[in-house]
């Protein structure tokens, strides 16, 4: 291709091509071909006469360059007032950078910009960026859309429109939750046209191939492309940091905002679901089959180094980049280490060398900041022989990638070896402290190894390892002589942070808040540091972080909760466990199965833990049992028994514990009495012992007790028809339940509004809340919201009629987030610009 006189330095890059250029082809017929001579004749012509230079076109599409920006839009508005009226609409993008020219054009990512502008518009419209328009005098005519983010999922930028004429919404990204990426993607476009033709025609697609060919980043490109066939939304579920299977719906749920019930939340949506990095949980493939089958309208795209193997799925193998691209790709990453590099002839052989696969690329384009094109193709050469012929029974993708990152592993210094090592032992992410703890790490070397790309500074500021190099830190680490030790720090870490959240509802400490936000955050190395502790038989450690985290557990997930203490508990012995430590397992223990719905093992292993501590002669723990088997006792039926228990553990802990803690679990063990008096009957004794409770609890600060008494005391003034002082009640406590994250508590204060809207008389508010809520906590035990849901249904069923079952079946389409949205929306609403509770 002749390549003309480019503009270098600054330049204003101009983007055409024609809106529904094939409807127009089958339209015009024969006439088509005049019509685009024509388009391209008064194109050519607008831009010529303001200094354009023609750069490329392609089919009905032009791409000019000129050295002003007011140049390049006056063109572009001379184009469009000549095109006037006529059957041909073009969409024009303007932006303003600094690409690199070189024989074949220009390059880098200020073109991709240019080009993903025009794509964003309309027949007619033009659209400049936010550099193009800066250059633009104070009088020119643009109108300011907002920030957009672009198909190239770069981070969002502002966008313009030259003149004042109005167009539909921009071809943006919305309603996705794809990941922002530092740069667009290379290369690719014969495969983002089979696989985007492969989307619209299968509801399975994988795309397959080896670790560090790019499988990811083609991913997120065709789903970003598809966005506008996907109405109700595109959806990334990252699964590198999971290895349970099990955990792998809750994930696609949590990515789509499904609290529970993934099929019935989905139901009739159109969406894509992208699960990434598939192949460790690839016994999830069920699950996956499942979604397809119960969901009419979902597709879903997979990234896995193998195949589901499950009937619907079509494959599509993800090959290596082709040379040119290849070494386009390697150019563009090294200018952003080296802006003034110069590829020369050996760039083409060190790509082949990586057999194209990106991630290779660009582990070596990193290095052109220490070494010459040369230097790096002697030392790649050098490991891949050395490599290879070690690992002849492995793939050969994947040799060619172990070789490439051992040689960036090799290029570092000893310190920073040790520590990429060692960084192995996190899953997902982590933050800078933990590294220093757990890694020894410090500042320097962990900013050489973000630099060398062996390491990832992620958007919430956590660092991370990609999953492929991190499998190769772990090798690494699992070979040395320090891997035993680095997971035990990295436990004994973790456990000091859960400790730290307080989060032990049996060893709280009242003048300490509640963290939920740090163990969400950690929830993964958790996982981690709980499955070393039993591979290892670290019984001790692991019974240790299980209790630190009981509240994740109770609040969270009280199935998981169960298995890792059944796995710790239940397992043969193979260290002695501290009597204290044991008595503290089986209370946590008792929490998850009750919450789980086993009522009946809950007590069991309630009464286990009390004989612990009876034997200990520990009574802060036999105080806390007792309690604990009173309410058991209570959602039994049995109430002089709960009664006996209770009380007895509110004298225990009247003269046992320090001033803060005694109020608070005083504070407790009152409010479970006025609980045991509302059973009873005695409503008026039950209020006056509830609100006492919560009195205390907000003095303490410890706002789930606080959270759970509001429920109990708007339920009571429900009752007795106080259905002012009832929503007062209920919003506060479905804001500290909010703000927990605490779904039974969310659960508890959506069904109580829906009661007192049902008390106002309020059939459309009525049938939203309880639909989304209905179905929620089937099968659980007695407690808390199953207490009072029959008699909220009752009540609420009483509006039956046309408008209640029309806005209860929009409530079922509902999800959680949504509704506790709806009901704390609402009180602002109603109450006005009302000040938020102080606890939540």
């Amino acid at each position: 291709m002749h390549v003309p006189d480019l503009p270098s330095g600054t330049v204003t890059l101009l983007f055409t091509d024609i809106e529904g250029s094939t409807r127009l082809l089958h339209e015009l017929g024969e006439r088509y071909a005049d019509v685009l001579a024509e388009h391209r004749r008064v194109l050519r012509d607008a831009f010529s006469r303001h200094g354009g230079v023609e750069v490329d076109t392609q089919g009905d599409a032009f791409f000019f360059a000129f050295a002003r920006a007011t140049d390049a839009v006056a063109a572009a508005g001379d184009a469009q007032d000549a095109l006037g009226d006529g059957p041909v609409r073009v969409r024009i993008g303007v932006h303003t950078g600094e690409p690199v020219v070189t024989d074949e054009g220009y390059v880098g990512a200020d073109v991709h910009q240019a080009a993903r502008i025009m794509s964003a518009g309309h027949g007619g419209q033009i659209l400049v960026s936010e550099t193009t328009r800066r250059l633009l005098g104070a009088t020119a005519e643009v109108r300011d859309l907002g920030d957009h983010r672009l198909k190239d999922l770069t981070a969002p930028q502002r966008l313009y429109q030259l003149g004042d004429a109005h167009f539909p919404p921009l071809r943006t990204l919305y309603r996705t939750n794809l990941p922002i990426q530092p740069t667009p993607l290379v290369g690719r476009e014969r495969e983002l046209e089979e696989a985007g033709t492969l989307i619209r025609s299968h509801r399975l697609l994988t795309l397959t191939g080896p670790g560090g060919s790019g499988k990811t980043r083609l991913a997120l490109q065709l789903a970003a492309e598809a966005v506008e066939q996907f109405p109700d939304g595109v959806f990334w579920v990252p699964l590198q940091a999971l290895r349970d299977p099990a955990l792998v719906e809750r994930a696609i749920g949590a990515s789509v905002g499904a609290d529970d019930g993934l099929i019935e939340y989905v139901g009739n949506k159109r969406l894509l679901v992208l699960l990434d990095n598939f192949e460790q949980v690839v016994e999830a493939a069920p699950n996956v089959a499942a979604l397809l089958a119960g969901t009419p309208h979902v597709t879903v795209l997979v990234t896995s180094r193998e195949p589901l193997q499950v009937e619907s799925e079509q494959r599509y193998p993800v090959e290596p980049l082709p040379e040119d691209d290849a070494a386009l790709l390697f150019l563009e990453r090294a200018r952003a280490v080296a802006p003034a590099f110069r590829p020369t002839g050996v760039v083409g052989e060190i790509c082949r060398r990586l057999d194209g696969l990106p991630l290779a690329i660009e582990l070596a384009a990193a290095r052109v900041a220490l070494l010459e094109p040369e230097e790096l193709l002697a030392r790649l050469e050098q490991r891949l022989s050395l490599l290879a012929s070690r690992s002849r029974d492995a793939p050969a993708r994947q040799r060619t990638l172990r070789s490439t990152i051992e040689w960036s592993y090799e290029l570092c210094e000893p310190d920073e070896q040790q520590l990429f090592r060692r960084l192995a032992v996190f899953q997902g992410s982590f933050s800078l402290e933990a590294a220093e703890s757990v890694c020894a790490a410090d500042l320097d070397t962990l900013e050489s190894l973000l630099v060398k790309n062996l390491l990832r500074r992620w958007g919430s500021g956590r660092l991370g390892l990609l999953d492929t190099i991190r499998e190769y830190a772990l090798e690494r680490l699992d070979a040395s002589p320090e891997a035993e030790e680095v997971r035990r720090r990295h436990a004994e870490h973790f456990l000091a942070v859960l400790q730290e959240a307080n989060l032990n509802a049996g060893k709280l400490d009242a003048r300490k808040p509640l963290r939920h936000d740090i163990a969400l955050a950690e929830q993964e190395n958790l996982r981690g540091a709980l499955a070393w502790a039993v591979r290892s038989g670290s019984v001790t450690l692991g019974l240790e972080l299980a209790t630190a985290a009981d509240w994740c557990w109770v609040m969270h997930d009280s199935d998981e909760g169960m298995r890792w203490f059944h796995r710790l508990l239940e397992r043969p012995k193979t260290e002695t466990v501290a009597p204290d430590l044991r008595a503290d397992a089986l209370r946590c223990y008792a929490a998850s199965a009750y919450m789980s719905g086993n009522p009946q093992l809950s007590e069991r292993l309630l009464e286990e833990s009390l004989a612990v501590y009876e034997e200990l002669e520990d009574e802060h723990g036999r105080a806390v049992l007792l309690h604990r088997l009173g309410i058991s006792a209570m959602n039994r039926g049995d109430l002089d028994r709960a009664r006996r228990l209770v009380e007895e553990s509110h004298v225990i802990h009247a003269r046992k514990e320090e001033p803060v803690t005694r109020a608070f679990r005083l504070g407790e063990t009152t409010g479970t009495l006025g609980a045991i008096a509302r059973d009873a009957g005695d409503d008026e004794r039950a209020y006056a012992l509830i609100s006492e409770s919560a009195t205390v609890a907000r003095q303490a600060g410890v706002v789930w007790w606080e959270g759970g008494m509001l429920a109990e005391l708007a339920a009571l003034a429900l009752n007795a028809d106080r259905v002012e002082e009832a929503e007062t009640r209920a919003r506060e406590s479905l804001a500290i339940a909010d703000s927990l994250h605490d779904r039974p508590g969310r659960v508890f204060g959506v069904g109580l509004l829906a009661w007192a809207a049902a008390a106002r008389g309020e059939p459309e508010r009525a049938g939203r809340l309880w639909g989304a809520i209905e179905d929620e906590l089937a099968g659980a035990p007695l407690g808390g919201w199953q207490r009072h849901r029959d008699a909220c249904e009752l009540r609420i069923r009483k509006l039956a009629g046309s408008e209640f079952e029309r806005c209860l079946a929009e409530g079922r389409a509902l999800t959680l987030d949504d509704a506790v949205s709806l009901a704390l929306a609402a009180r602002d609403a109603e109450a006005g610009a009302a000040s938020p509770s102080p606890t939540a």
